[in-house]
Parts: structure tokens; C-alpha cells; sequence
């Protein structure tokens, strides 16, 4: 895709989710738009990645937050968006449930992973992390991360921290990270609609109970 189909896209879906807005709003989303094109440019994103961006930043202007996206957190972390709203913060990450091809015969194991990594990574950046998916994807979330801290218990962070030592181990999920990280709400994605649903973890675990066992997930 070239960058004046990139600049087209991301701007009719601006302009269709600000329609009727205010002009802080209308402010407000330009500059998420106008940050996802520079990052085109160098290459950084991808045309259905920034859509998802471009719904979640609305959603999140909705209810009052400036939203910057992709980014840095540290020397290896870069989050999807960085929300911000008086003295609170919020992280939205973004999965599509790509699986790459070297991990074609463990699809499930490297995605739980996955998950449970960027909960256990990037939320003690923020108040509140959330995950963010689209409706025809699962997030195979770990069930310790159903559970307070308080309520974890020792060997299931450790079967959570064996099941990330498998695919991350630069550097490796520490055992703190398992246990302070939080996991706060799941949104639901609809590009189509330009609209986000948001589900607490409890709500997310029991609605897909009938489409993905449990015995699946660690």
C-alpha cells in the first residue's frame, strides 16, 4: 500500500468516527491520524493495525483521554496506545491473532504466551492495562491473570513463567512481573462500525467458556 492510499484510509475513518464531534475531539484524533501516517512513512505500522488503533484512540477520546500511539515505554517495550487523562494512564494493547509461521505446530502455546507476556510486561506502565481483539479472534488468556495478585498462586505463576520461558527469554518474565501485573478490561474491536465494545476479564472468560475450552488455556 502507498502512502496516499495509507493517507485516504486512516483519514475517511477519522472522519467518519468524528462526525458530529467536537473540535477537541476532531483535535484530538488528527493527531493520532496525522502520528500513524509519519509512522507509515518509516515503515513502523500497517494499514489494518492502524485502523484498530484509529477505533480504540476514539473510544478512548470519548471518555476524555489524550491518546499517542506506539509508544515507547523503555529500551524494548512500545506499547499500541499510551492513554493519558489527568494523573491516570492507560495502555491498550492490540492482538490479531497472527500466528507467524515458525510457530505453525504450537499456534496456541506460542499465543498464550504471547499474551501473558505483554500483560506481565507492560502493565505496570500504566493504571490500567487492557487488551484489545477483534470479534473474530479468542485471546487465550491465562486464568491467573483472572485473579488478584493476592489470589495467585505460586505454582501457577510458575506454570505461566515456564509456558513464557519457552518463547521469551530476552530478557526472561520474572516472577514479580507474573504476579503484580494486572488486566483490567477487553475490548472488542469492530472496524466496520468504527465502535469498541468493552467487556470486563470476568465477562470476556465466560462468554468465550462455550467457544474455546478451558482446559486450553493455562
Amino acid at each position: 500500500m502507498d502512502l496516499e492510499r495509507f493517507t485516504a484510509d486512516v483519514t475517511n475513518l477519522s472522519d467518519k468516527m468524528t462526525e458530529g464531534g467536537s473540535g477537541e475531539i476532531i483535535k484530538r484524533m488528527d493527531f493520532v491520524k496525522f502520528r500513524l501516517i509519519e509512522l507509515y512513512k518509516r515503515n513502523i505500522v500497517k494499514i489494518n493495525h492502524s485502523a484498530m488503533e484509529l477505533v480504540c484512540a476514539r473510544h478512548l477520546i470519548k471518555y476524555g483521554y489524550a491518546v499517542d500511539v506506539e509508544r515507547q515505554l523503555n529500551e524494548i517495550l512500545i506499547c499500541d496506545l499510551y492513554a493519558t487523562k489527568g494523573e491516570g494512564e492507560a495502555i491498550v494493547e492490540i492482538e490479531t491473532g497472527f500466528i507467524p509461521p515458525e510457530h505453525a505446530l504450537d499456534p496456541l502455546s506460542y499465543y498464550s504466551a504471547r499474551v501473558a507476556s505483554k500483560i506481565a510486561r507492560y502493565s505496570k506502565f500504566a493504571s490500567q492495562f487492557v487488551l484489545a481483539t477483534t470479534p473474530v479472534s479468542i485471546l487465550p488468556i491465562p486464568k491467573i491473570f483472572r485473579r488478584p495478585p493476592r489470589d495467585r498462586a505460586k505454582e501457577d505463576m510458575k506454570e505461566v513463567k515456564d509456558l513464557c520461558d519457552r518463547y521469551y527469554r530476552n530478557p526472561p518474565i520474572s516472577f514479580g512481573e507474573i504476579l503484580n501485573s494486572h488486566l483490567h478490561m477487553i475490548y472488542i474491536i469492530n472496524v466496520d462500525q468504527g465502535k469498541v465494545t468493552e467487556m470486563d476479564v470476568d465477562s470476556y472468560f465466560e462468554a468465550i467458556e462455550g467457544m474455546a475450552s478451558s482446559a486450553f488455556l493455562p
